[in-house]
């Protein structure tokens, strides 16, 4: 049985993050510090990377940047200073298209897409208080992909709110809403061999 994700006791921000060890790995979510290990599976890498090739291709030339984990998403809640900043995530990965968004340290303000493939013990995190977080900074468009049953929902911010997510999985070719020309096919990501 998947253990949920370790919390750090006590409220956090981005100042303190920036002192903790570099071999560990967490995230702030509204001053609550999770646990970021351990490593992934390789199923849940793999998906990774082939949707980070699909990603890279697709905004090869065009002006957003497409990064991957580990790199900090601070989601400030106004216009407060960076060490007061109390959610700090780490999505798999992101598509940012505001260039005054990235800095040398971080992205500071809502990506565009962000994509995060789901683990068993961030899989909580990830489709409750991590989603609900999204939506509140303003994440266009949020996928999460659940690797072993190889279904996907996309969520879409519509008013400042993500509705009922469209539910895709095998045989499915998705667009996504914010990138209308951007196709993901389903089985590619997941190594479905059709039938």
């Amino acid at each position: 049985m998947a253990r949920a994700a370790l919390k750090k006791s006590g409220q956090w921000t981005y100042a303190n993050y920036c002192t903790w060890p570099e071999e560990e790995r967490w995230e702030l979510i509204d001053g609550e510090a999770y646990d970021m290990s351990p490593a992934p599976s390789m199923m849940h890498q793999s998906v990774v990377m082939e949707l980070g090739y699909i990603l890279r291709d697709f905004f090869r030339d065009r002006r957003c940047r497409v990064l991957a984990v580990p790199v900090d998403v601070l989601l400030p809640r106004s216009d407060e200073a960076d060490e007061a900043v109390n959610t700090v995530v780490q999505p798999d990965l992101l598509v940012v298209c505001d260039s005054e968004k990235i800095t040398e340290r971080f992205i500071r303000g809502a990506p565009d897409l962000v994509v995060e493939v789901l683990s068993p013990t961030t899989a909580k995190k990830d489709e409750g208080i991590k989603r609900d977080r999204y939506e509140q900074a303003g994440v266009a468009e949020y996928w999460l992909v659940h690797p072993v049953d190889h279904t996907v929902l996309r969520y879409v911010l519509k008013e400042g709110r993500y509705g009922r997510p469209d539910v895709f999985g095998e045989g499915d070719t998705m667009a996504s809403s914010r990138f209308p020309d951007l196709l993901v096919i389903w089985d590619e990501v997941f190594g479905v061999t059709p039938s």
